[in-house]
């Protein structure tokens, strides 16, 4: 074997046991450090490489076919500060739970810490935000050592995609010469025991179902929080066991079912609207909540649940975690959800009746909806409209990413259940604006259809991700709505401040996104009038590649229209019937 034997043997090995474990895709970022690495994944055969030179983006865009694939997805990058670059991705595969494998190069030990160029302290850099570490000895060949690296490498695939998924982080000290002999998967690989981990399905005791099922009261609510990697099976089951129960469903837009629910489900989508009033809150105190996936975007629904915080509440949770920022969970059930759903189907519960407590909650869902309705006549671009008639403008099995701050607030609020089978996506863990559009990129290549919502400066903020469309042939619409500024801080108490809420808040930037288009090759419209802009989302419908809809929009304007419907809800649900005969 031509160059360096012990490398090529000890890297290359690390390399196919990832892709014998699961990874079929892998992010690189180019630089020197991890050239052996780079070039025998490029090589690998069962492989999918994608090259993106911005390590911040490369991280995020990993992340959105991570999450869009439901599989684990790797990133590697050289040494130093690229390693760095990846952490804002690695924070969020933590806190969304979605299955990244972060391989680094590093220098190797005895130029750590002497000033050596491109060298920072790698080990644990990204501390209690991945799930495991590991800082890999330098190339052996050894029967031993391959094995080791063979055994690291499968327990990193497996420990990021075990329940609950995360990133994991694999550091490896690279010496020169740094490369590797070239062919080397061409011909037959050497014969390697597999390293094979298994897990059980979480479950819980018959007896401890049948014990849940006989404390079920009769004013009972399910909430479905962000559920982004869940499979239809835990859908179906969850509806059926509500239909059965009689308890209203409250319906987060990231969970998957506002675009999976019968048009006569349980489901309710506009509690964000009437539960703005604390009168209705107070009303609408419930006995028992069952709550699956994060904590909904909705502020309203957290007071509900902060107000309500002496109900019992059962949190649902395969990943055993701990999501509950109201403090309101009573009992952790650490089960996997759609073997709950159907476990608990299986116990008859003492009632069965539908009663006063589902219609009630199905009329103010019903009035609120009505009444929110009315941004879809709204005159001229509305920011909300956009979301209202989202369903008309998508192809059947879209996909949506949306972006932080506003566009999830306006999904929450406008995009209603719909009989469309789409499936929506947002990067809800940190909730923060950056690489949102590097996200929607990775999520791309598993849906053929998909469209990004996102604000201004979000979209601003990871212009860099546009790249990849350009690279790779992908096709995403974008709408980009801009209303030159951060929009949420309009609804927020800053805004009474207004001496330097422009400064501080606001933070106009007046930029015109048209040559960022040019400049990665994306068709380009922004559209000035309603009838325009319908016009345009059926024409780029039917066209690949990057599109941007930059559609122009005022805060104020999009504010006070928002705090309008808000009211109005609020006046007009009060006249409903409600659980305390008020």
């Amino acid at each position: 074997m031509s160059g360096n034997e012990a490398l090529t043997k000890y890297a290359g090995a690390f390399i196919d046991e990832l892709a014998k474990s699961g990874v079929k895709k892998i992010v690189i970022s180019p630089g020197s450090r991890s050239t052996p690495l780079a070039l025998l994944a490029m090589e690998h055969p069962d492989l999918d490489c994608y090259v993106l030179v911005d390590e911040r983006s490369a991280a995020f865009f990993a992340m959105g076919a991570a999450k869009a694939g439901k599989e684990p997805v790797a990133i590697l990058c050289t040494s130093g500060t690229a390693a760095a670059n990846y952490f804002p991705a690695v924070i969020e595969a933590c806190l969304s739970r979605v299955p990244l494998v972060v391989i680094t190069a590093d220098r190797p030990h005895e130029l750590r810490d002497v000033g050596a160029p491109q060298t920072i302290d790698q080990v644990r850099l990204y501390g209690n935000f991945v799930k495991w570490f590991q800082d890999l000895p330098l190339a052996e060949v050894s029967g031993t050592m391959l094995k080791f690296v063979r055994t690291v490498s499968a327990r990193a695939v497996h420990t990021a995609k075990q329940n609950p998924a995360g990133p994991v982080h694999i550091n490896f000290p690279l010496r020169e010469p740094l490369l590797p002999a070239e062919d080397f998967f061409s011909g037959e690989m050497p014969a390697a025991p597999r390293v094979v981990f298994r897990d059980q399905v979480m479950t819980l005791d018959e007896r401890e179902f049948a014990a849940l099922s006989s404390r079920l009261p009769e004013k009972g609510l399910f909430i479905c929080g962000p559920m982004e990697m869940a499979d239809d099976r835990f859908f179906r089951s969850l509806l059926r066991l509500a239909e059965a129960l009689h308890y209203p469903v409250l319906a987060d837009p990231l969970s998957q079912l506002r675009s999976r629910a019968p048009e006569h489900s349980p489901l309710v989508d506009s509690y964000d609207a009437f539960l703005r009033n604390p009168d209705v809150r107070r009303s609408l105190k419930p006995e028992l909540i069952i709550r699956f996936g994060a904590m909904p975007v909705s502020k309203a629904l957290h007071f509900y649940l902060q107000e309500h915080g002496e109900v019992p509440q059962w949190v649902v949770d395969s990943g055993r975690g701990f999501r509950d920022p109201a403090y309101g969970g009573s009992e952790w059930i650490y089960c996997d959800e759609s073997v709950f759903c159907e476990e608990m189907l299986k116990h008859p519960a003492p009632f069965r009746t539908a009663g006063e407590w589902e219609g009630t909650w199905k009329s103010m869902n019903a009035r609120a909806k009505k009444i929110m309705a009315e941004i879809g006549g709204e005159e001229g671009i509305a920011e909300g409209k956009i979301f209202y008639h989202l369903p008309e403008f998508l192809p059947d099995h879209a996909a949506l990413y949306v972006g932080n701050s506003m566009p999830i607030r306006d999904m929450d609020s406008f995009f209603f259940a719909c009989q469309k089978p789409v499936r929506v996506y947002g990067n809800r863990g940190a909730s923060g604006i950056d690489g949102v559009v590097s996200s929607a990129m990775g999520a791309s290549l598993f849906h053929p259809h998909t469209y990004l919502l996102i604000g201004d400066l979000s979209f601003y903020h990871d212009l860099n991700g546009l790249l990849a469309a350009k690279l790779y042939g992908l096709n995403l619409t974008v709408v980009l709505i801009n209303n030159n500024g951060g929009g949420i801080f309009s609804l927020l108490p800053q805004a009474e401040r207004p001496k330097y809420f422009e400064a501080l808040f606001g933070t106009p930037t007046d930029l015109d996104f048209k040559h960022a288009a040019r400049l990665y090759g994306a068709y380009y419209a922004c559209p000035e009038t309603w009838e325009e802009f319908c016009g345009t989302m059926a024409k780029v419908r039917d066209m690949d590649g990057l599109k941007i809809v930059e559609v122009r929009t005022g805060r104020k304007r999009n504010a006070a229209i928002r705090k309008g419907l808000w009211a109005k809800v609020s006046r007009e649900i009060a006249g409903l019937p409600r659980e305390d005969g008020r």
